[in-house]
């Protein structure tokens, strides 16, 4: 067993997000951004992770789910009382207990596994990550003493004019030997401006019976930031996607235009692919190498294989194959299977649908429920229709076969191996394997009937 566990503070509303919403269930990157801590967190070698949750205790669990404890704060009464609600969750563990805040979504798992190889290395019972900023307002200051041992940290409003002068901040971010937090966590008071159990106060309560606290310069501000407004979110997201952008392009991705290019946290892209303005790369989207991806293009959970263009398009929850080309307008609905060398055209629309290698489906075609074989050839305004009122059919189309433009396929039908289909026709029944099927009224044209009608 790992001697690290995680305990996340994650039960405060956020009132400054205005929103019925958890704070730290709010996306950065396409994540929660409590999910981007706990990730650093197992990252960093925590084996458990507890989350303290309180506010939207419920749609924090369900988020979540089953990869992290849970305890709960039913009033939110500070930092040192989340703790105390955490001890049952924590048991018999004795270890190193890696506090962290919710909403940090920033935090990198190297910080982390620096922070706690620098607690081991110094054998203390608390070690504080803290920044130097050159506005420090609003943050708890870390108080040393001649000699630079950590002495305490004051919150701002209960700091002197001497102790505000600092510009070394809490970060709120620990590591603590479990048996001297919960003894210090035992004697802490709430007299305080806050009227809040600190847990900041265990700090000085350690220095006091000897204990060795111990302090961690943060590389980068910029992992500290708090989310508490939307002004905040944005702001994260914007270094976030910056961060990810840069690894990409350090990895081999042209992005052309980062600015305007947002790609999700999770996304992996291969090199040589080359990634337009305005577009979208979201969830676990996987994208290959040597493709062209854009502009304005939102692909979400999308596997992408390599040699393949995208352009104009919509696709999610959706696989397409190497050597593929698609766009503009394209879009792809949960369950489209495209296979290799697949072409798909303006305007049409796939779900839940398979296409078989070099198939095309040039435009203006709805293809659902349908299985497509190889070199297929959809004609324009081609429709499977799938949708009975009350139940969905399938379309069989198997390969070689040709589909005339403006055809209804009404499911379920197959079209075998081979077989045309004639422009026009409402398909109701199998066509055999190299037939022609034809299902359209017979041409009368009316002679005269123009003059007629001018009279």
């Amino acid at each position: 067993m790992s001697d690290l566990m995680a305990v996340i503070l994650a039960a405060g509303k956020g009132t400054r997000m205005k929103s019925a919403l958890p704070k730290v269930l709010h996306q950065v990157g396409g994540r929660p951004m409590v999910q981007h801590v706990i990730d650093a967190a197992v990252k960093a070698g925590a084996a458990q992770n507890i989350v303290v949750i309180g506010f939207g205790a419920d749609q924090v669990r369900d988020c979540l789910g089953d990869q992290t404890e849970y305890a709960v704060q039913e009033q939110q009464l500070g930092t040192g009382h989340a703790i105390l609600q955490a001890k049952k969750a924590i048991g018999d563990f004795s270890g190193t207990i890696l506090v962290l805040c919710g909403d940090t979504p920033l935090l990198r798992s190297e910080t982390l596994k620096a922070l706690f190889q620098a607690h081991c290395q110094n054998q203390a019972e608390a070690t504080v990550l803290t920044a130097r900023l050159p506005n420090p307002t609003g943050y708890g200051r870390v108080i040393r003493d001649d000699k630079g041992q950590v002495l305490r940290i004051v919150e701002q409003k209960d700091a002197s004019l001497a102790e505000l002068a600092c510009d070394e901040v809490n970060t709120g971010i620990y590591c603590f030997q479990k048996a001297a937090l919960f003894s210090a966590l035992d004697q802490i008071t709430c007299e305080n401006q806050q009227g809040e159990y600190y847990l900041t106060d265990v700090l000085e309560i350690l220095v006091a019976d000897g204990s060795r606290v111990g302090a961690v310069p943060v590389g980068d501000n910029q992992e500290m930031l708090g989310i508490n407004s939307r002004v905040q979110l944005a702001e994260a997201e914007k270094i976030l996607r910056s961060r990810t952008l840069t690894e990409l392009m350090d990895n081999g991705v042209t992005i052309m235009d980062p600015a305007s290019t947002f790609v999700d946290a999770g996304v992996s892209v291969g090199p040589d692919t080359v990634i337009y303005p305005f577009t979208w790369l979201e969830g676990s989207t996987v994208i290959g190498a040597n493709c062209q991806i854009g502009p304005n293009t939102r692909l979400q959970n999308a596997v992408i294989g390599d040699d393949t263009t995208i352009h104009f398009s919509y696709g999610h929850d959706c696989h397409v194959g190497d050597h593929a080309t698609l766009g503009p307008y394209v879009h792809l609905r949960p369950g489209a299977d495209l296979g290799p060398g697949v072409k798909v055209g303006n305007f049409v629309e796939v779900k839940n649908s398979h296409v078989g290698a070099n198939s095309k489906l040039p435009h203006l075609s709805y293809i659902g429920d349908t299985d497509i074989g190889e070199r297929v050839n959809i004609g324009c305004g081609t429709v499977t229709v799938n949708y009975d009122g009350l139940k969905k059919h399938r379309t069989t189309i198997e390969d070689d076969a040709f589909i005339g433009c403006n055809s209804n396929l009404v499911a379920p039908v197959t079209v075998c191996k081979g077989a045309y289909v004639g422009a026009g026709s409402t398909i109701t029944k199998e066509v055999p394997a190299h037939a022609l099927g034809v299902a359209r009224a017979r041409q009368t044209n009316l002679t005269g009937w123009v003059d007629k009608r001018i009279k």
